[in-house]
């Protein structure tokens, strides 16, 4: 179960975090941040920023070297701004949701093309068996009944 006092933590600094990206950080090297998610360990002392990148992997890597040069910058205001007796350290992680996004989309487009397949190729089948392959319990029921009436009389 999750710490519900270190998720209030964890979203207070993704926003902190956030704001300081969009207005406090000059880095040329910054591209289009979006942060997130944050998680923050129970003590409360750890805390890992996930953030993507609009653009390609050269910008992905110069977002990174300017937000490890601002980590200092951002930890203090961090600090001054959630009012903890210990600011928590901060690390930055690329988030893969984008890459996994599109590989569950890439996955979907296969199942679909399949499908599709699939169903063409099922639409001039026949069944192999006869039409209505089961006993209906209901015929078997009267030939029986039939049969012994004839035999009681």
């Amino acid at each position: 179960m999750t710490n519900p006092r270190a998720a209030k933590v964890a979203e207070r600094i993704r926003e902190v975090v956030a704001r300081l990206l969009d207005s406090g950080v000059k880095d040329p090297r910054l591209g289009m941040v979006t942060v997130t998610d944050v998680r923050v360990t129970g003590d409360l002392q750890h805390a890992t920023v996930f953030y993507t990148v609009f653009g390609g992997e050269e910008q992905a890597r110069q977002s990174a070297k300017a937000l490890e040069s601002a980590k200092g910058m951002l930890r203090s205001n961090v600090g001054k701004q959630l009012g903890l007796r210990l600011t928590p350290s901060l690390e930055f992680v690329l988030d893969a949701l984008p890459e996994t996004a599109r590989s569950l989309e890439d996955v979907l487009t296969a199942a679909r093309f399949r499908d599709e397949k699939i169903r063409q190729a099922a639409e001039g089948a026949t069944y192999a068996g006869d039409a209505d392959p089961y006993k209906k319990p209901r015929e078997v029921e009267a030939a029986e009944s039939a049969e012994s009436a004839e035999e009681l009389a």
